[in-house]
């Protein structure tokens, strides 16, 4: 059995490669080649071809890729989707511009609203047509009118368009309407990439449901164009194994299942490092951990409590400032990474990203074409990278154009010597990165100071020490392929599917009528999850299902989630739903008002199938202080206070279980560079992930 997981960032695709035989041990390669944001499936292809060069496998020996890309989220970043049309419920045309009347920031007179400046549908796309279901039974108040929605599907043919959105107002209760509106739209513009609300996102609140089933379309045509290209490349090139795509929710789907539901990938690329990073505190026995992805273009931050990931609540669900009703693991990104571009703004002002330099040209050190200083040439600066070992020499570094960089673009213009120029270029984005940890953490209840802080990425282990000062971590670990975790984290990844309904049910007050409307509910959405897993090729002996209640307090006006019992709902568990809750609302707010009456708003139902985990072999003992047989040689490197020492460079490759590495030392191996400093020294556990922690 060959899997490959391959991640995409902004400046690297990360590739992993692992090989089971039955008899035998566990193989694991890695490897790393630059991006090709014009076409990611161009980088993608390679890096699995020369992976399996690594291996010495034959493409066509691959069983499964798996793969995280950012395509869908750069799409809306850069507002570069398709033009989207709209057939709506009269008088409701404007929903997407007028949204929940929210101003961004409440004290600010100069402030964009993007759902305003930057609609995802026009509003000369935005058409309406007679009709209203009643709520709350979702009967037929007035008939669809069927001539109104073939009007408006040729206007849209005339226009050009190819993608719409049926957004009925009360379609979460009755669907039928939404339905024959598709069947027209269809018949009209056969090609056209066509996707109902009620199909995305089945649930209350038009605002939401609206812009979540907007962005589907928005990103759909190109991300499905992306997914198609890529197999056929992989076809091209003798790989004809199956592809599964990272979901935001930390599951995979299918090919045909993401192209028909993108949405679904908005957070695809982090995602997996989170899942890595679980994966790596579960190896090193340690439960509670704040991940930083710090690749070339961004930095993902995320926290694992009591070795479970955190779901972002709905009302948090955003993509650039637009709801996204789907389940997102709670990952906030920053643009701050190893390409992140050093510069003074027109005040004079000495800032740190978010502009990144990227793949192409990518910093100055490259020898591209990057004139400006990067991150990554301040470290250049300080000693911290080695051109010999830089991506394991297959990237050729020049020190010399960075210390040009940052004299000519920051040390001269803040008459500052380079060394300074470099240190201040490291504290401005270190900062920038420890306020969004703490945004992530301390501002939903989170205390640092209990938590091991986990730097991943290529560009994560150089930093990570400093971030853990900074936000007074406990310690830090560098997992044992910092550059490729993501990669990793997606050969950890199992099939999944979450399916809603929305309904209205006092819990407190329910009786029998209420729950066998939520158990038919609960069964409808078991049976459709079913259907799916077995269209996949999943045994039904492989299935598995968990239900969720989101709830909320009788006129409160977001939801948590709350565990459902295994068996039917009824008078005897119903309690339990509550109590789940109230203990929900006192970890996201600190207290629960026990004596109010309880709402469960929508049903949520995750199919989902395992897959084989990853498991590394344990490394032979060591428990050598400082290894001579791994010292590689010694440079001058300048740390934090400022002072140039002579530090040591171990290869990460040779070091075992129970070795310990003192600072001042810098530990080198293909994906990354693992920096420890003076004070600190470096264990290293039994599956070769290192705990780094202050001496004494």
């Amino acid at each position: 059995m060959i899997r490959v997981g391959v991640d995409v960032g902004g400046t690297f695709t990360d590739i992993v490669l692992e090989q089971t035989t039955v008899g035998a041990s566990q193989k694991i390669f890695v490897h790393k080649v630059s991006s090709t944001p014009a076409d990611q499936s161009v980088g993608v292809v390679q890096g699995v071809v020369e992976v399996c060069k690594i291996a010495g496998v034959s493409p066509g020996d691959i069983d499964l890729v798996l793969h995280g890309t950012t395509v869908a989220t750069n799409m809306v970043i850069e507002r570069k989707g398709a033009d989207v049309g709209m057939i709506t419920t009269r008088g409701f045309r404007d929903i997407l511009h007028m949204a929940r009347h929210k101003r961004p920031h409440n004290f600010s007179l100069q402030f964009d609203v993007p759902w305003q400046s930057k609609p995802l549908v026009k509003r000369r796309n935005r058409l309406v047509v007679d009709e209203r279901l009643r709520p709350p039974t979702g009967e037929v108040e007035v008939p669809l009118a069927l001539d109104q929605v073939e009007a408006a599907a040729e206007l849209f043919k005339k226009r050009g368009l190819k993608s719409i959105v049926i957004c009925f107002l009360f379609s979460f209760l009755n669907s039928e309407h939404e339905a024959q509106a598709r069947d027209v739209v269809k018949r009209v513009i056969p090609d056209a990439f066509v996707c109902c609300s009620h199909e995305v996102v089945n649930v209350i609140r038009e605002y939401e449901r609206f812009s979540s089933t907007a962005m589907n379309a928005y990103i759909g045509p190109t991300t499905a164009l992306y997914l198609r290209r890529l197999e056929g490349r992989l076809r091209e090139n003798g790989i004809a194994a199956k592809v599964r795509i990272m979901q935001s929710n930390g599951g995979i789907s299918t090919v045909e299942n993401s192209s028909l539901r993108p949405v679904g990938l908005l957070l695809s690329g982090p995602a997996g490092g989170v899942i890595g990073g679980r994966w790596t505190g579960e190896s090193s026995k340690t439960k509670n951990v704040i991940t930083i992805d710090v690749g070339g273009t961004s930095a993902d931050i995320s926290v694992i409590q009591n070795g479970e990931l955190r779901i972002k609540n709905p009302r948090d669900t955003e993509v650039a400032h637009l709801p996204v009703l789907v389940p997102m693991i709670d990952i906030d990104a920053i643009g701050a990474g190893g390409g992140s571009i050093a510069y003074l703004d027109p005040g004079g002002a000495f800032r740190v990203g978010p502009r990144s330099a990227g793949a192409s040209p990518g910093p100055a050190c490259y020898g591209k074409g990057g004139k400006e200083p990067a991150v990554t040439d301040a470290q250049v600066v300080l000693g911290r990278l080695d051109p010999e070992h830089f991506l394991g020499g297959d990237l050729k570094i020049d020190p010399s154009l960075a210390h040009a960089a940052v004299e000519q673009y920051v040390a001269k213009p803040l008459n500052l010597s380079v060394t300074d120029a470099a240190l201040g270029i490291l504290r401005v984005v270190n900062n920038n990165m420890a306020l969004a940890i703490n945004a992530n953490s301390v501002a939903k209840g989170i205390d640092p100071r209990n938590f091991t802080l986990m730097g991943f990425g290529g560009a994560g282990p150089l930093h990570a020490i400093a971030l853990a000062e900074l936000i007074r971590a406990k310690d830090t670990i560098a997992p044992l392929h910092p550059g490729i975790t993501a990669a990793m984290g997606l050969l950890l990844t199992e099939l999944q599917y979450e399916y809603t309904r929305s309904v209205l049910v006092v819990a407190n007050k329910a009786g029998k009528a209420e729950f066998e409307l939520v158990n038919k509910i609960v069964a409808d959405l078991k049976a459709e999850a079913r259907e799916q897993l077995l269209s996949d090729g999943v045994p039904s002996d492989m299935h598995r299902f968990a239900t969720v209640a989101e709830c909320r307090y009788v006129g409160q006006g977001f939801e948590l989630r709350a565990a459902m019992p295994d068996g039917p709902l009824g008078e005897n568990n119903i309690h339990s739903v509550v109590k789940s809750f109230f203990d929900a609302h006192k970890l996201a707010y600190g207290h629960a008002f026990e004596d109010q009456l309880v709402e469960i708003i929508t049903l949520r139902v995750v199919g989902s199938a395992a897959t084989e985990t990853l498991k590394l072999p344990e490394l032979a003992h060591g428990g050598r202080a400082n290894p001579k047989t791994a010292e590689l040689y010694t440079r001058h490197t300048v740390f934090d206070d400022g002072k140039a020492v002579p530090t040591p460079r171990y290869d990460r490759a040779k070091l075992l279980a129970d070795d310990v590495v003192s600072g001042p030392a810098l530990i080198v191996q293909h994906n990354s560079t693992t920096l420890v400093p003076p004070g600190y020294s470096a264990n290293v556990l039994s599956h070769g992930d290192m705990r780094i922690a202050r001496l004494g």
